[in-house]
């Protein structure tokens, strides 16, 4: 038996490489979410995954996507893989028929967060500093990084302290330095910015 065959269990068709290594499958806290299958392509068992993480650019190297089936990440080996705008045409191999991609429908992809390459100075992933603290030039320790919420234009740093949220802008004229050592952001938020959170 080829260790990237597949075998059908409880509707799914499952990598025989997962039953050979579940002691070893990843989990969600170690991984990124990449995106979601939202239907087949073509009739050889292709389907479209649509890409909703920008973190995927920086992958070097691909040959799997793990995907959440019944709450467990599985990885399915790659045979071929092609790309428009923000959508990855994939057939996974030992899985090629329309039957077998029609049960991928719906599933998210992920990735281990270690396949991402490291990036230093003041560039940073968004789940890398989650739980970092703020520190401003002129108000002093902020609080924790709760989440960077991304937008299409700006990325935002979202803090929550004594349950207010303040929305700090990832600009190059605020972001003064990202010390890893210390897990801190040194900011200088503009005049009147944290006041605004802070008195409403």
């Amino acid at each position: 038996m080829n260790i990237c065959d597949f075998t059908e269990v409880e509707g799914f068709y499952l990598s025989t490489f997962f039953i050979f290594a579940k002691k070893i499958y990843m989990t969600k806290d170690k991984c990124f979410y990449v995106g979601k299958i939202v239907k087949t392509h073509g009739l050889k068992g292709e389907v479209t995954l649509r890409i909703d993480n920008e973190q995927f650019d920086d992958i070097e190297e691909l040959n799997y996507f793990l995907l959440d089936v019944n709450e467990q990440l599985i990885p399915y080996f790659i045979e071929d893989i092609a790309y428009h705008s923000n959508k990855a045409f994939v057939l996974f191999q030992d899985l090629k028929t329309l039957e077998a991609a029609n049960q991928f429908v719906g599933k998210s992809a992920y990735l281990p967060l270690d396949l991402l390459p490291e990036k230093e100075g003041n560039e940073f992933y968004s789940h890398e500093v989650v739980g970092y603290l703020v520190v401003d030039e002129e108000k002093g320790e902020i609080g924790n990084v709760n989440e960077i919420i991304e937008y299409p234009t700006q990325s935002i740093i979202q803090i929550i302290k004594d349950g207010k949220e303040i929305l700090i802008p990832i600009h190059d004229d605020i972001l003064k330095d990202v010390n890893r050592e210390e897990k801190k952001i040194y900011i200088k938020a503009p005049n009147g910015l944290i006041d605004m959170y802070l008195e409403n």
